[in-house]
């Protein structure tokens, strides 16, 4: 269960989220309730304390310390304004568009300038939630203090975090999303015609996801390790087992068919289906032994420290291990024996994880295979220990093209609007207008994302009303029962908040019926003005986003697909360069295709509004999802080829070969091709094509006994990679005679 817990919720960060929230707000409403104020004010702390805890987002504690300490001071002071403005018509709204601008804008100066915005701009809401007046400006001064101190409490005191516990906890998660992920390669290996498919799909989701961790532990890395070098090294083997899972998975894909191989697109793109072919041939001996040492290999993924030891799981190692020997692989067809190459891969990957994790493991029981790959791994080690490589940031643009200063605008424009179509719906509720209006535009890039967001929060408080309604018939005026479920509804919010916006928006919804009934303002017309004012708010900010300084879906689709493509020609070209002998020194291409990876997850969260089921252009949405499941198949390629390449100065199965440069000079070009028809489509250069990578090198070097293999592995790559690069022309309108593959 701790497992499925960690796989489920990498680091505990939703859970932790959710729990902190709830914990500050139940130990506002402890000490405001020992002190008899009323209910108007123990709904205020209870947001109080909420914006408190949710608003801060530093990852060092002492940098939460001071911002917090700063938030509070932005509080009273918001709180006063509010008090003062809200029975001034035009000052008072005036007032609410430039506190909006400047909360917008205060994102560009990093996590403390996003909190402080953020916590002004809601304290100015709760001031009008719960109609301050001057007169309670000394009461709701001290609810917001003990607020803000409950949520010091629980973030310093009760539940605390540090970068190091994250991390600790991602890597549990990764090891948990990894053990995951072979069990599901168990069942593809005895999966019948009728449930290949379904096991295939719950195969691309635990790939995915094991990807997913794996980027969040790069996010980490430097606030969450001791040193540049530890950092390095955890990044390393992480990576190692991400690509040897990923190439396992796809090793047994192809042993399913009848097929030469399976193109990785099988892995990427939802929905496509196994290669022509029959299942596995009749279960024999070794399909029996495959079944066997996969279900070693998850064993020893999942085995915490201190059961990792013994006899037993020692040979365990040993025999996975020993797959990485031409001579202990079992008789098999060619597919079949491919595999247990590629668990001896993963077994060493795993091994090369737990020692950075977990330190020296005992030695005594290794045979002759394990101990060359712990002698491998210790040489790695020794050259990344030596590593070092500056960073150097990029140039921010200035003025509107800064999108902070874009987006300040954009939302002070749609509130703007917001206000005034809120005053004519309701000259007392108007703020749920601004307040959607300001949420849209939070995470958001382009006028298609603002779009879907105001789509998924109309649909969430709409069903968040009909719930509404009925909790607010059964709580009457119990007013502990409403907090009690006010409570479990602020978890329920922060929990489901990074899945589903839809869900966060009906228990926002749902919980704001029980704050109305608390503050005995509750009516089922309230309620329906919430949806109004929701659907206007929404409106005002996809008008504010199309007209005031726009950026399309294409644009911004465009902007992010160019950055792919130059970081996956400039991760091809560095780790082919260092595989043919030449490359800079201390070049880490490993953090290269990591960077790669997250523009790859940004473009993937800025083609949503294109691949939502909603759209209307249906073959739209299919070309969208088939550019982006070929470039993550470009991305596995390349990430394995800068895995490889890292290898080459300790592995003793590795050679350099200058021939292989040349062979790389047709991809990079080709999507240097590719990169110009996006941006400007009118060129007219075309990709190139020819013989495949492979027959371009003549015999030689590269297959002598000793290197055949791993530079197989680099040419199936770099072939493979050639290929997913021409299929990428066709749709994105480099080669119009460029046939789209078939698999």
């Amino acid at each position: 269960m701790r497992d499925r817990l960690a796989a489920s919720d990498p680091g505990l960060l939703r859970l932790t989220a959710g729990l902190r929230t709830v914990a500050a707000i139940a130990l506002t409403l402890f000490v405001l309730g020992l002190l008899r104020v009323p209910v108007s004010q123990l709904v205020a702390g209870a947001i109080a304390a909420m914006v408190a805890t949710f608003a801060i987002r530093e990852r060092q504690r002492p940098g939460q310390a001071l911002t917090l300490a700063l938030g509070l001071l932005v509080a009273l002071a918001s709180v006063s304004l509010g008090a003062l403005l809200n029975q001034r018509l035009v000052v008072g709204d005036l007032f609410f568009v430039a506190l909006i601008f400047c909360a917008v804008y205060g994102r560009r100066f990093g996590d403390r300038g996003t909190a402080l915005g953020l916590i002004g701009f809601q304290i100015y809401f709760l001031s009008l939630f719960v109609r301050a007046a001057p007169a309670a400006l000394p009461a709701l001064y001290g609810v917001i203090t003990v607020a803000f101190a409950s949520s010091a409490v629980v973030r310093f005191g009760l539940l605390p975090q540090t970068p190091a516990g994250i991390l600790d906890r991602l890597r549990r998660a990764f090891r948990a999303r990894l053990g995951q992920l072979i069990a599901t390669q168990v069942q593809l290996l005895d999966a019948g015609p009728d449930e290949a498919d379904k096991v295939l799909e719950e195969l691309r989701t635990r790939t995915a996801g094991l990807h997913e961790t794996a980027l969040m532990i790069q996010g980490r890395l430097e606030d969450g390790t001791s040193d540049r070098a530890t950092a390095r090294l955890l990044q390393r083997r992480i990576a190692d087992a991400e690509i040897t899972a990923e190439r396992l998975g796809l090793l047994l894909l192809t042993a399913r068919s009848a097929a030469e191989r399976t193109d990785t697109l099988t892995l990427h793109l939802p929905g496509a289906g196994l290669p022509s072919g029959g299942e596995l041939p009749v279960p024999d001996a070794a399909t029996a032994v495959l079944r066997r040492d996969l279900q070693a290999l998850r064993l020893l993924v999942l085995r915490p420290l201190g059961e990792a030891s013994g006899t037993a799981l020692a040979q365990v190692r040993n025999r996975l291990l020993g797959y990485r020997e031409e001579e202990n692989l079992p008789a098999a067809s060619p597919a079949v024996q491919d595999v247990f190459r590629a668990l001896g891969e993963a077994a060493r990957a795993v091994l090369g994880l737990r020692t950075a994790l977990e330190g020296p493991q005992d030695e005594s029981d290794d045979t002759p295979a394990t101990a060359r790959s712990r002698e491998e791994l210790d040489a790695e080690d020794a050259a990344i220990a030596g590593h070092e490589e500056d960073e150097a940031d990029e140039p921010d643009p200035a003025g509107l093209g800064r999108p902070t200063t874009r987006a300040a605008v954009q939302v002070a424009a749609g509130s703007a609007l917001a206000i005034a179509g809120g005053e004519l719906l309701s000259s007392q509720r108007w703020y749920w207008a601004v307040l959607t209006c300001w949420i849209v535009f939070l995470n958001t890039a382009s006028t298609g994302e603002i779009l879907v967001k105001g789509y998924r929060r109309l649909v969430g408080t709409v069903l968040g009303v009909v719930a509404g309604i009925a909790l607010a018939g059964v709580v009457g005026s119990h007013t502990w029962t409403a907090f009690a479920l006010v409570l479990l509804f602020v978890f329920a919010m922060f929990y489901t908040a990074p899945l589903s916006y839809t869900l966060m928006s009906f228990f926002v919804t749902a919980m704001l019926g029980l704050l109305y009934t608390l503050l005995n303002t509750y009516s089922t017309a309230v309620l329906v003005l919430r949806v109004e004012e929701t659907a206007l708010g929404a409106a005002c900010g996809v008008i504010a986003a199309a007209v005031v300084l726009p950026v399309h879906t294409d644009r911004r689709t465009n902007e992010l697909l160019v950055g792919v493509l130059d970081r996956l020609a400039d991760v091809t070209r560095a780790a082919v360069d260092q595989l043919s002998g030449g490359g800079e020194a201390g070049t880490d291409l490993v953090e290269r295709a990591r960077e790669l990876d997250q523009a790859l997850a940004d473009l993937r969260s800025a083609t949503q509004p294109l691949t939502h089921p909603v759209t209307p252009l249906r073959s739209r949405r299919e070309t969208a999802r088939y550019v982006v499941a070929l470039l993550e198949t470009c991305a596995y390629h390349a990430r394995s080829l800068a895995a490889t390449a890292e290898l080459l100065p300790t592995h003793p199965a590795i050679a350099a070969d200058p021939r292989l440069r040349g062979a790389c000079g047709r991809i990079v070009h080709n999507i240097a091709v590719i990169s110009a028809h996006v941006t400007d489509p009118r060129c007219t250069e075309q990709i190139e094509s020819g013989p495949s990578i492979a027959s371009m090198l003549e015999p030689g070097t590269l297959r002598t006994p000793r290197y055949g293999r791993v530079t197989d592995r680099v040419l199936r790559h770099l072939q493979r990679l050639d290929e997913a690069v021409s299929g990428l022309a066709r749709p994105l309108g480099a080669g119009p005679d460029v046939p789209r593959p078939a698999r």
